[in-house]
């Protein structure tokens, strides 16, 4: 077990970690670029330049820990509830969209400076830097996701197609993004309609189509006639 003194480091530790991170989000929010330095920066934190660099390498470090922070809370409030667990695979998707989407309302300034940074510094979005952790950690749930649907059979594993599957899931997640911060309605509304209209054109992708059954069924027929 921590004893006090363990403790007392650990919330110090978190608590500094916490003022640099938002004291960084405050200063992009105000004037709309990073900093000049990290030495201006902790100097407007009264703090020495070195306390920063225990916790991060660089601006960037903290915009990829805020992304991937907004995945792990995404996570942790759906599968904190029961009934996610008995979810198909569909629905646990869409509780991920919605419950994102809300987590995003509360920092949408700092998303929308985030994702502006794209088209100002001609960046394309496979090479984002700022969303590298939250990629890897959502392609790591839509794995898991993807192989809980074939085990279902909600998901059917086809040749060569089924392996990009997590690849297309990545791009509907982007598209949820993009189509969220253009989004004007009242309430987001179209982007809960987008995201339900998204979620069930890909599962219908992925499901058992007329498709399937006509090449069953054309391989049933050339195997006969062997």
């Amino acid at each position: 077990m921590e004893n006090s003194a363990t403790k007392k480091n650990n919330k110090a530790d978190t608590d500094k970690s916490a003022t640099i991170k938002e004291a960084y989000v405050d200063y992009l929010l105000e004037h709309g670029h990073e900093p000049a330095s990290v030495y201006q920066f902790m100097k407007m934190l009264k703090m020495k330049e070195g306390v920063f660099y225990d916790y991060y390498n660089s601006f960037s470090a903290i915009d990829k820990e805020i992304w991937k922070g907004y995945f792990d809370e995404t996570l942790e409030r759906i599968q904190s509830e029961s009934v996610y667990n008995e979810y198909m695979v569909r629905e646990k998707l869409l509780a991920f969209y919605y419950t994102w989407i809300e987590v995003l309302k509360d920092n949408r300034s700092y998303v929308t400076y985030s994702v502006g940074q794209i088209k100002r510094k001609g960046l394309r979005w496979t090479n984002t830097d700022f969303l590298s952790a939250f990629k890897s950690s959502f392609l790591e749930y839509g794995n898991e996701l993807i192989a809980e649907g074939k085990e279902t059979e909600e998901i059917v594993d086809r040749p060569i197609v089924g392996n990009r599957y997590n690849d297309g899931l990545w791009q509907q997640l982007l598209f949820v993004l993009k189509f969220w911060i253009n989004d004007d309605t009242r309430g987001f509304e179209r982007t809960d309609a987008a995201i339900e209209k998204a979620v069930n054109l890909s599962f219908d992708l992925m499901s058992r189509s007329a498709i399937d059954a006509a090449f069953d069924f054309a391989k049933f027929l050339y195997q006969g006639r062997k």
